[in-house]
């Protein structure tokens, strides 16, 4: 293997000895100038074959593994040690809570209060259901400083029947309200103790309506219909049908939504406010709502239109409306925070009936009309500020034509009108284009299983066009609830409600002219601090005791309206299957 080496260097020196030479006479033009070599060329060992650093052998010896054999001495150590089986450790596990399907409370309190709800369900078979609700609630009154009956009475009874598969959800609904309210808020000091003792103070309203549901696992996602028939103790009547179907469907991964809308409204008034004429009204309202909502990353968009037909019956005209229905969502951080903001606007049907749960004092003398809400234009952030912590913050700008505000009745010295309301004590409707920028705020809490906390708030400002004041509109609305599960045995929550000032007027018509001067009334601002705690006597029993009013004001949610003081109200609740 030497000597072949030494052969490979002498042959690769001639091979670059020649190489060089030949280079040299290559070129022809490279002239007649002679060159002298100083240094003969030296070879290093880069312009030389590396040898492989691990060369390939052929001896077998070498290319055999020796086996290696590991032994472990091992011997007996004697030991009495024996350990013990294993044995899972004991896990405090709470007992699971048992739900009932029905419930009955019952309670009784001051100024000779009577609350009563009774809860029914049952199966009738694998598929369909049947449920009942009963409840009562009634006052007998007893307000400081009020002349007249200030008693109350709510009853009400809703039955339903359904039936829920995979295919397809239904339900038909039947109910029945009676209710008993007294217009007891006269103006002080404009009458003598005879009138006030011949005032008939009562009025009796009444409530029974026929529903349903249907949903389809198609394109009709759900529909809803209902027929409502309201009356009074004074001739007067409301029949309203409203229906709602619903359909949607996907297009090229792409979720389409159409709402229909079909909202007839047909009533009347024995009489208005001074006995001259009746009063009846009527509107057939039909909408289509298409929209398309657009899913992209963090990016939700909901896109449509409303499309309004209202079509008057009696007193008003027949219009048509369009409304912008945008609304979207941005994931600014996750859930932690989100952009959101819209631009909707709708037709909303008023009748005699909301009126009255809204505000229990007004005149069976209303006139009805629908209100347009041109647009409501809002955005705001939501999220999370922890994990169990949540916000929300919204600005709004809404503007309504025709919107509906409670303004107390004109009083007339030489009204024949001897009902009940026509004394300065009960409310109209008045219409007009309301302008609203508002601010809302909301903070929920749950700090643990046990402890909930909410606070919420709302800061408006209105402008109108005819009225002088947005009538008994508050610009200040603030609420703060607090729930707390003392023990496994005791609960405790409470609740504050703080409403701002509202404006309302007293005004006055003599045979003589002029008119009294219209005066102004500032209703004050009111706060009402509510309470409860209760006590799980069993799963089944449960008693507790409630307070509301527990500062004891004598606020007024409407003109000459003071609310009862400080109310005590205790009862229990019974749990039970059949």
């Amino acid at each position: 293997m030497k000597k072949t080496f030494q052969y490979t260097i002498v042959a690769v020196l001639f091979l670059a000895g020649f190489q060089k030479t030949t280079a040299q006479k290559k070129d022809d033009n490279i002239g007649t100038e002679v060159v002298n070599v100083v240094k003969p060329y030296t070879p290093t060992i880069s312009d030389a074959f590396k040898v492989k650093e691990i060369p390939t052998l052929d001896d077998d010896d070498t290319s055999k593994k020796e086996n290696i054999q590991y032994n472990i001495f091992s011997f007996p150590v004697a030991s009495t040690f024996t350990p013990s089986k294993g044995k899972a450790a004991n896990v405090d596990k709470s007992a699971e809570e048992k739900i009932f399907s029905n419930y009955m409370t019952l309670a009784a309190g001051n100024y000779g209060t009577v609350g009563a709800e009774l809860f029914v369900t049952q199966n009738v078979s694998n598929t369909d259901y049947f449920g009942g609700m009963l409840r009562h609630n009634s006052t007998q009154g007893g307000i400081k400083d009020v002349r007249l009956d200030d008693k109350m009475l709510n009853t009400s009874l809703d039955l339903t029947y359904g039936s829920r598969t995979k295919a397809m959800t239904w339900n038909a609904d039947l109910g029945y309200k009676h209710q008993i309210y007294n217009w007891y808020g006269v103006y002080p000091g404009l009458f003598d103790d005879a009138t006030i003792d011949g005032i008939d103070e009562k009025q009796t309203y009444h409530t029974l309506y026929l529903g349903g549901r249907l949903g389809l696992d198609n394109i009709l996602k759900e529909s809803t219909v209902k027929f409502t028939r309201f009356w009074d103790a004074f001739g007067s009547e409301e029949n309203r049908f409203v229906a709602k179907p619903s359909l949607e469907f996907d297009i090229v991964e792409q979720k389409i939504k159409t709402d229909f809308l079909v909202d007839y409204v047909s009533g009347s008034f024995d009489k208005n406010m001074d006995e001259t004429r009746s009063i009846k009204y009527g509107f057939t309202n039909v909408g289509f709502q298409p929209s398309i909502k657009i899913h992209k990353n963090d990016l939700t968009i909901n896109a449509g239109v409303g499309f309004f037909y209202s079509a008057a019956q009696e007193a008003g005209e027949s219009k048509f409306f369009i409304y912008p229905q945008v609304t979207g969502s941005y994931k600014i951080v996750g859930d932690l925070m989100v952009f959101y903001a819209g631009l909707e606007g709708t037709l909303h049907q008023n009748s005699y009936s909301d009126f009255v749960q809204e505000n229990f004092f007004v005149s069976p003398t209303l006139n009805i009309a629908p209100t347009d809400e041109k647009y409501d234009i809002y955005a705001g952030l939501k999220g999370k500020l922890a994990s169990s912590v949540s916000y929300n913050i919204r600005g709004s700008y809404k503007n309504e034509d025709g919107k509906a505000l409670f303004k107390s009745n004109l009083f007339y010295h030489n009204n024949t009108n001897t009902d009940g309301y026509a004394y300065a004590n009960s409310f109209e409707v008045v219409y007009d284009r309301v302008k609203t920028v508002s601010f809302f705020g909301e903070l929920k809490a749950d700090f643990s299983k046990n402890v909930s906390f909410g606070i919420n708030g709302t800061f408006s400002s209105y402008s109108t066009d005819v009225e002088k004041e947005a009538w008994n509109l508050p610009s200040i609305k603030l609420a703060t609830t607090l729930d707390v599960n003392i023990t496994p045995k005791w609960y405790a929550g409470t609740s504050l409600f703080f409403v701002g000032e509202r404006k309302d007027i007293f005004r006055q018509a003599t045979i003589t002219l002029p008119f009294p001067d219209d005066i102004s009334i500032t209703l004050k601002s009111y706060f009402d601090l509510n309470a409860h705690v209760g006590y799980k006597y069993s799963e089944r029993m449960t008693f507790f005791l409630r307070g509301n009013n527990l500062a004891n004001q004598n606020y007024q949610r409407w003109a000459n309206y003071p609310v009862q003081g400080l109310q005590i109200l205790g009862g229990a609740s019974y749990k039970f299957d059949f």
